[in-house]
This record gives C-alpha cells, sequence and structure tokens, in this order.
C-alpha cells in the first residue's frame, strides 16, 4: 500500500506539471429550437476537411502525444498487451464443397489472411494476403460470400477502420480475379448462385440509400440491374438472403436500428413475384429458408423472441406455426442446420444452446467449454457438421466443431493467449438502480481480493441497440486484470440480456435509465469494498462513448479517469451526419419537439460547465470513422479543455486512419491500447 501511495503521489506530481492544452478559436453559432436557444461554441469543428480543422487536429495530436509517450512504464504494458495479442487467431470457417474458408493470423503479422482447406483436415491454401498491400498494413480482408461448390469466392478489403469495403471475386482453382469493378460500399449482403452465374448484393448509398442488385459475371457492374430498396429512403438497411439451393430468395427491410423489420420472399429460381411476408408490424424479424421452409426468429407478440415456420412458397402470416415457443430466457440467437433447429439463450447472461427437432422437439443441450459466450451454430440444412465460436473474461475465441447427429465436439481452433484460472476468476453480482431494477454487473480479478476499497479498477458498458455485454476475453482488460486491476462489466438496459422489455427500458425517453444503471454499477463497486473513486476508471466506445459522455457530465465525482471512444455527444445534432440516421429509432431525433426536450436534457455536449471538477479524459477517435462522425470528439475536447477547473488532463488520441470497424493492424491496435492502459495506469497510480 505504501508503494501505491508514493507511486501515486508521483503520477499527480506529473499530473500537475502537464502543458495547458493547445487553445481553440470559438465562433459561436446560437440557434433556437423548439423554443430553447443553443448556443454551440465550436460548431467549425464539425468540418473535417478544413484547413483549419485539420491545423486543430494536428495540434491535438502532438500535444497528446508530447504527455502519453512520456508516461512511466509504457514498454511494459506494450510487453503485456502483445502477449495477448500477438498471438495466432482464426475464425470461424465457411465450408462449401469439401472447402474450408477462414481467415488466420500468425503472432508476427498485422492482418488475418484468408485461406482455405480442402476436407477437414487438409493443408492450407493462401488465397488473399492483405499485408503487403498497403505499406503501413492498413489493409484488411474479409469473407464476404463463397458458391455452394466452394469454386468461387467473394471477399472485401477494408482501409484502416472505416465501414466500406471494396468487393472482388475469385476463382478459386485458378486464384484469378474475375473482371470488374466494385468500388467501396456498405455491402450488406453477397449471395453468389449455386451456378456461379449471378450475385445478389446489398449496399447502402448516402446519396440514395439501400439497393439490391443482381449481377451477371462476365457482364459491367455498371450495368447491373436494381431488383429491389427503390421505395426505402436512407433511414433504412435492406439485406438479402438466398436459400442454400438458389430457390428463394429473402429481402429484408430494416427501420435503421430501432426493431422494426419487413420481411419479403422470392422464388428466383422459377422467376415469381416478391411476396409479402411482415409489413408493417413494429417487431424484428430474422428470416431464414432451409429445406424448403421459411423461418421467423422474432420479438413479435414474445418479448423473449420465439420461431415460426411457413412453407416459403406460401409465406402468408395464416400459414405461420410456431415451431419454438417464448420461453423465460431470451433467445439471442437461431439456425436451421443440419436437419435440426439450434437456438441461443441466454441464462443471466450466460449461454446456453439448445438442439430441436425439424418439428421443434427437444433432442439435447449443446455441451459447451465453461461458463461463457457462444455463437450461433453454423452450418447447411443438408449436413450434420456444424462449428460454433467459444468465449469467457478469461479466454478469447476458441472454434469448435460439433456433430448435430451424434452431440460430438471437437476443437478446430484453441488460442494460446488467456488468463490462468487458477489465478483469476470470474462473478457475477447483482444490484438495484435508481429506480429498484435489479441489474448483474460480471467482476473479474485475482481469486481471494481482499475487499478494502484499494484496487485499481476498470469498469466498461454499453446499454444500448439490443446489444447483449456477454462474457468476453478484451486485450486491455486482461493485461489491466494481469497487472493487478479489476474489471467490471454491468449488463445495462437497453441492451438486449433480457429481452425486448429490458431493451426498451433504455431507448428514447427511457434513455436515463441506462446512465442511472451505470452509475449504480459505480456505487456497488465502491460499496463492496472493491475501490474507490480515485481508483476507478471507467470506458466505452460508440454508444458506450455516449455513455462516458453523460458520465463525465452527469456525475463527474464517482471516478477519477474517462475513456471515451468514438462516441456520439451532442445528441441534439447527431442524426445530420453520416448514418446517423439509423439511430432515431434508439434516441429519437430534436426534428420532434418531444423527443428534442428527451435529447437537450441528457445530451452531454450541452451539459459541460464551466469550471466543473471534471475528471481525466482521454478521447479516442479518427478521421476514418464513417460511422459515428467524429466531429463528436472534436467539439467535446475542445470544449471539455477550456471548461474543466480540475487541473487533470483532457486529451484527444485522434487517429487519421482509425474508424469505427475493425481492420487497424496488430502494431496500431497495440499501440492505441497502450495509449489507453498508460492513461489509466497514470490517472490510478498504478505502477505496469
Amino acid at each position: 500500500m505504501v508503494r501505491i501511495a508514493l507511486l501515486a503521489a508521483a503520477v499527480f506530481g506529473f499530473a500537475q506539471s502537464v502543458p495547458p492544452p493547445p487553445p481553440t478559436p470559438v465562433h459561436p453559432v446560437t440557434e433556437t429550437i423548439h423554443g430553447v436557444t443553443i448556443t454551440d461554441p465550436y460548431r467549425w469543428l464539425e468540418d473535417q476537411n478544413s484547413p483549419e480543422t485539420r491545423a486543430w487536429i494536428n495540434e491535438q495530436i502532438t500535444y497528446t502525444n508530447s504527455i502519453l509517450t512520456k508516461l512511466p512504464g509504457r514498454h511494459a504494458i506494450e510487453r503485456r498487451l502483445a502477449r495477448f495479442m500477438r498471438v495466432e487467431t482464426m475464425s470461424l470457417p465457411a465450408v462449401e464443397g469439401g472447402r474450408y474458408f477462414y481467415l488466420r493470423r500468425l503472432p508476427g503479422e498485422n492482418q488475418a489472411k484468408l485461406y482455405y482447406r480442402q476436407g477437414l483436415h487438409g493443408a492450407p491454401h493462401l488465397l488473399v494476403d492483405p499485408n503487403p498491400m498497403s505499406p503501413d498494413h492498413t489493409t484488411s480482408v474479409a469473407l464476404a460470400g463463397v458458391s455452394r461448390d466452394g469454386k468461387l469466392i467473394a471477399y472485401g478489403l477494408r482501409r484502416g477502420g472505416q465501414d466500406e469495403i471494396s468487393l472482388t471475386f475469385l476463382d478459386v482453382d485458378s486464384g484469378r480475379a474475375l473482371p470488374g469493378s466494385f468500388p467501396p460500399n456498405r455491402y450488406f449482403s453477397v449471395n453468389i448462385t449455386p451456378d456461379r452465374r449471378r450475385v445478389y448484393y446489398s449496399t447502402f448509398s448516402g446519396k440514395i440509400g439501400p439497393r439490391i442488385h443482381l449481377h451477371e459475371f462476365g457482364a459491367d457492374p455498371k450495368t447491373d440491374r436494381e431488383i429491389f430498396g427503390s421505395s426505402y429512403g436512407k433511414d433504412y438497411i435492406v439485406g438479402a438472403r438466398l436459400s442454400e439451393d438458389g430457390k428463394y430468395l429473402v429481402y429484408t427491410a430494416s427501420l435503421g436500428a430501432g426493431g422494426r423489420d419487413e420481411v419479403y420472399v422470392q422464388n428466383v429460381a422459377d422467376g415469381g413475384p416478391i411476396l409479402t411476408v411482415v409489413k408493417g408490424v413494429d417487431s424484428e424479424f430474422n428470416a431464414t429458408v432451409a429445406g424448403g421452409r421459411l423461418y421467423l426468429h422474432t420479438n413479435w407478440k414474445a418479448p423473449n423472441w420465439h420461431v415460426y415456420e411457413a412453407d416459403a412458397a406460401h409465406p402468408e402470416q395464416t400459414n405461420w406455426r410456431e415451431v419454438l415457443p417464448e420461453g423465460k430466457n431470451v433467445m439471442t440467437g437461431f439456425s436451421a442446420v443440419g436437419g435440426h433447429l439450434a437456438a441461443t439463450y441466454l441464462d443471466n447472461v450466460v449461454t446456453r444452446m439448445e438442439v430441436f427437432s425439424a418439428e421443434g422437439k427437444p433432442v439435447r443441450t449443446v455441451e459447451l467449454p465453461g461458463i461463457g459466450t457462444a455463437s450461433d451454430l453454423v452450418g447447411h440444412w443438408d449436413s450434420p457438421e456444424t462449428f460454433f465460436a467459444f468465449r469467457s473474461f478469461l479466454a478469447p475465441n476458441s472454434v469448435y466443431r460439433y456433430d448435430l447427429a451424434t452431440g460430438a465436439r471437437e476443437t478446430w481452433f484453441e488460442p494460446s493467449a488467456r488468463l490462468d484460472p487458477a489465478v483469476y476468476e470470474t462473478k457475477q453480482v447483482w444490484f438495484r438502480s435508481k429506480d429498484g431494477t435489479r441489474v448483474p454487473m460480471f467482476i473479474t480479478a485475482r481469486k481471494g481480493l481482499k475487499l478494502d476499497g484499494s484496487h485499481p479498477t476498470l469498469m466498461t458498458a454499453y446499454g444500448g441497440f439490443n446489444i447483449s455485454l456477454t462474457p468476453e476475453f478484451q486485450p486491455l482488460p486482461a493485461a489491466f486484470v494481469g497487472q493487478g486491476g479489476v474489471f467490471a462489466v454491468p449488463n445495462l438496459r437497453g441492451g438486449g440480456e433480457f429481452g425486448e422489455k429490458w431493451r426498451q427500458a433504455g431507448m428514447l425517453d427511457r434513455k436515463q435509465n441506462v446512465f442511472d444503471d451505470f452509475f449504480a454499477a459505480a456505487g456497488t463497486l465502491i460499496r463492496l469494498g472493491y475501490t474507490k473513486p480515485e481508483h476507478l476508471a471507467i470506458e466505452g466506445r460508440s454508444n458506450g462513448g455516449l455513455l462516458m459522455g453523460a458520465a463525465m457530465t452527469q456525475r463527474p465525482g464517482l471516478y477519477r479517469a474517462i475513456v471515451c471512444g468514438f462516441p456520439l455527444l451532442d445528441m441534439v445534432r447527431y442524426d445530420k451526419f453520416k448514418v446517423a440516421r439509423w439511430w432515431v429509432p434508439e434516441y429519437g431525433s430534436a426534428d420532434d419537439a418531444n423527443q428534442f426536450r428527451t435529447l437537450d436534457a441528457y445530451s452531454p455536449y450541452h451539459h459541460v460547465q464551466k469550471g466543473g471538477k471534471y475528471p481525466a479524459i482521454l478521447f479516442v477517435s479518427g478521421d476514418f470513422d464513417t460511422r459515428v462522425d467524429p466531429l463528436h470528439a472534436r467539439k467535446m475536447t475542445a470544449l471539455m479543455q477550456a471548461s474543466s477547473g480540475s487541473g487533470l488532463p483532457v486529451l484527444l488520441r485522434y487517429d487519421t486512419e482509425a474508424g469505427h470497424s475493425s481492420g487497424l493492424p496488430v502494431s496500431r491496435e497495440i499501440a492505441l491500447f497502450a495509449d489507453e492502459l498508460s492513461f489509466i495506469d497514470w490517472q490510478l497510480g498504478v505502477r505496469p
């Protein structure tokens, strides 16, 4: 304890010597919205490409680097992170025509390569290596589609962390790319027909919205025929899914991320009409065709989800039959494979997987490797061979092959990096939120931890978009726990951990529930003796970055440090940029007077107080975030630097090639996490 106290004194002494940030010019813009006058002092920073903004970004990068690169223990942190990140990784395989396609990254590589095996135990054949495609290794590859005979694949190349990819079709036997250019876009689905003559693919353009096209191989993609989507605006996402036999194409149109789907099906083999399956229903539907049957995994009339089936040729609602009923636990996933139906459930935020007959009769429970998170089973309707991935807070993704006929499980891939279960453990605790709602939280730490309030603690959360924070291995928290810290993950309302009611309790005018749950979680860690405010850091990204913004403006005294990544922070204007219209069903829009009042009441950017005693803050963003506009991080950095009266640092870690999606080389990811963890350790007084 003496060592930590002395180190803390040294660290805080360094904090006092940090130079002030470069000044940011104020050019206020004042407007009246629904009778409320709002002044924005930094609206000029919204223009990412203006010379003034570029100069400001460069100043901030220089300022942040001048501080983070001098922090003690950084090299030790990089080494610890490399132990978890410079290891072999492998994806779930896509199996077609006896070939197993997968992504694999070796310990010394920056990006994963695309391979296939001929047969389960065949030698690996390299198909695409993105590592030499850019000098800084910022180009990554993704498998987008495979033909049923395994002879033709579609792969995407992504630069940095942007959402858009360029699409290429590759003849597997010859290794040659097919002619035709598919430029960078958001390709939501790519479906190659069994005869390898055509491909159905969906795109999204910020100018015209979502579309599904039909491409004939050999033709110029510029002549591709638009077959679906013209009636939908830019607030919709449209996708297509082709049945394994190539007979049926299922279309889904989703109103942003708000949980309202329309479903249509077409017999494309016979040139049949597009038939309406679902329209005008305020619920989510995940649709697939297997064995000529249409399956609908939905929360319609079932907050915990259930499954209907119908003849794909007669998909009208009058022909639906409930095949898997709603249960007490939320059904988070469904797949029709091996002549069976498989469902994944969350039982107090831990995965349980069940297999049923095609008629919905229970067959068996899939034996999982432990307590953690499993993916859905992936495979084909006509084969018992399936695969699933499994992970926990102590171990990253392993991949397993599962035989639906026998229930036998074998390891396809197991990573070498993990936290030793003999030394570390994960517990689940429950606490009461402000309104009395019981909320669970996972806590990972060394076994036998003395609960005296002295432990450096990192807490992360999300709370939105029906996303469940289940047990998952992450390099930064693993490194933090490995150096003696405590890692906590509360499951806030707004997520999908307990079904649709749980999700809706954190949406729209109920968003404050999410923040209250988070504050109660922090209070619980303090009350139970894990930590104290001066030892607590919090972290969140995207919607979790909005959570960090609410945390710093509503309860700044609960924590010492905040890492706020790729955040939404100006909630009055958020939906005017990039693809943020998709999120209006989740948050609302200031265009609506009632929703404006809700947004204005918590919008972090509009609740920063001059002279407020704010925690140390590290904002993280980058130019290539094509999902959440980095203007939020830029404006909030400027405002916090000008307003905070605590004397603690406010920094912007800005990467001109980083974005929302994965894709950065491992070396850049290690550098990013090292900056974040160095910042956290610095503020909490931790010797790495």
